[in-house]
């Protein structure tokens, strides 16, 4: 069962001749749509606010997008903080999730008024040692340890997760930094990822509200939003169903109805933290075969590797590819797949592969090859080993246009944080001369 990209062989031919292969491509239409079902699924909480997850997809193309559907951003280190804080998103519209944290990513979270997500119950003293105070919102992570587990079975560890605090931790925590003047509380879990049908929101929400009934009923602790944090999943296969937020969204509801509404919790808030149901579906790696090889195997060896994508080689994460053809040839995307290939990259390492034993249709040298569901954690994973450089990031806009985003590294890029040996200063002045 073939996926359908979001854009047609004709296009992606003209947008590579545009910009170089490989490059990551966004599509806008589908970022909004996803912008706008989420921000209507859940329209039924006023104080309902996404905080999209920066680590998926720091571009502050993307994240401006995001914003004008009221979303915020979940930031996770002092550089997540900068790029909130450059796009005009402060305060409570960040909600600052970090772990392990160093004293200057706090301090700069509570220069800009985030909330602060406290991982660990030592890290509050830890923040007002190192700010002076402590933040005017704060939330604390919980773990509650042992399998989750829906009925289809079992979901994540979190006894094995090392995020978050115990319930007697998290109960300690509260009533402390309410007891020293932080005037606006919350809880947070993230207990499973990337998850699929529409259960695992609804579910964790029961767990956490039922929870903040507890917290509130034990320590007199007023609980003020509940954080779902992420792990909406998306369909990576082909034959996987998408989940549905409107339902998802329905679910949520219903718990809040059966829980906190008895309990004269109905003012909660209620939060999230998406980053790869926000963007994933909506980002593909476009890359062009440039090599075969048949030996034991046959190979397809592509210009994009595990520095545009790591997932399939940290992971064996599966992404589904879709071969689309050159300009002057045949349109292959719906053809059929009668050969099967290791499509890989160029790194010297074996695990540098995109796809494994994957049918696709006969690949030519020069077609072009769309790997789908890039997203979230694509280009931000990426890295620069065999010195590799990490490619562009291109928008397809709304009115069919093409707009740059993130150009291409180059080699100044690679050997700039050498600039402080004679080596560097050399080399760097080589690239100057070659380009003048």
């Amino acid at each position: 069962m073939p996926k359908t990209p979001f854009v047609t062989k004709d296009q992606i031919v003209e947008i590579a001749e545009q910009f170089p292969t490989p490059f990551h491509l966004y599509d806008e239409a589908g970022l909004r749509r996803c912008a706008r079902d989420v921000r209507e699924a859940f329209a039924w909480n006023p104080g309902f606010t996404e905080y999209f997850a920066v680590k998926a997809n720091p571009n502050p193309r993307l994240i401006s997008i995001l914003a004008e559907y009221g979303c915020g951003c979940d930031c996770s280190s002092d550089t997540e903080l900068m790029l909130s804080d450059a796009l005009g998103i402060r305060g409570e519209h960040i909600m600052f999730s970090s772990n392990d944290t160093p004293a200057e990513d706090f301090r700069l979270a509570h220069q800009l008024g985030a909330i602060v997500n406290f991982d660990d119950i030592s890290h509050i003293d830890f923040y007002e040692r190192a700010t002076g105070s402590l933040p005017e919102t704060a939330c604390c992570r919980f773990n509650p340890g042992g399998l989750f587990q829906l009925a289809n079975g079992i979901m994540d560890n979190p006894g094995d997760s090392k995020y978050g605090m115990t319930e007697q931790q998290l109960a300690q925590a509260l009533t402390e930094l309410s007891a020293r003047g932080v005037e606006r509380l919350g809880i947070h879990a993230f207990l499973a990822s990337n998850t699929h049908g529409n259960e695992y929101y609804p579910a964790l929400a029961r767990i956490l509200f039922e929870l903040a009934v507890r917290l509130e009923r034990t320590t007199g602790v007023r609980i003020g939003f509940v954080n779902l944090s992420g792990g909406v999943g998306i369909p990576y296969r082909p034959d996987e169903t998408p989940c549905d937020i409107r339902a998802i969204g329905e679910g949520v509801r219903r718990a809040y109805e059966d829980v906190l509404v008895p309990a004269g919790m109905g003012d909660v808030a209620i939060y999230t933290e998406m980053g790869r149901f926000m963007t994933g579906p909506y980002g593909c790696l476009v890359t062009r075969a440039i090599h075969e090889k048949h030996i034991y195997k046959d190979y397809i060896g592509v210009d994009a590797n595990a520095c545009d994508l790591i997932r399939p080689a940290m992971y064996g994460a599966y992404h589904h590819i879709t071969v689309m053809g050159q300009a002057g040839g045949p349109d292959k995307s719906a053809a059929e797949a009668t050969c099967v290939y290791d499509v890989v990259g160029n790194l010297c390492e074996n695990n540098d592969k995109f796809a494994v034993d994957r049918a696709l249709p006969a690949v030519d040298t020069g077609d072009l090859l769309v790997i789908h569901d890039t997203g979230a954690h694509g280009h931000a994973m990426g890295y620069n080993y065999n010195g590799r450089l990490r490619h562009a990031e291109v928008l397809l806009r709304t009115d069919g246009t093409c707009e740059l985003i993130r150009r291409a590294e180059t080699p100044a890029d690679y050997f700039a944080t050498l600039d402080v040996t004679d080596t560097g200063r050399t080399l760097l002045a080589r690239l100057q001369d070659k380009e003048n």
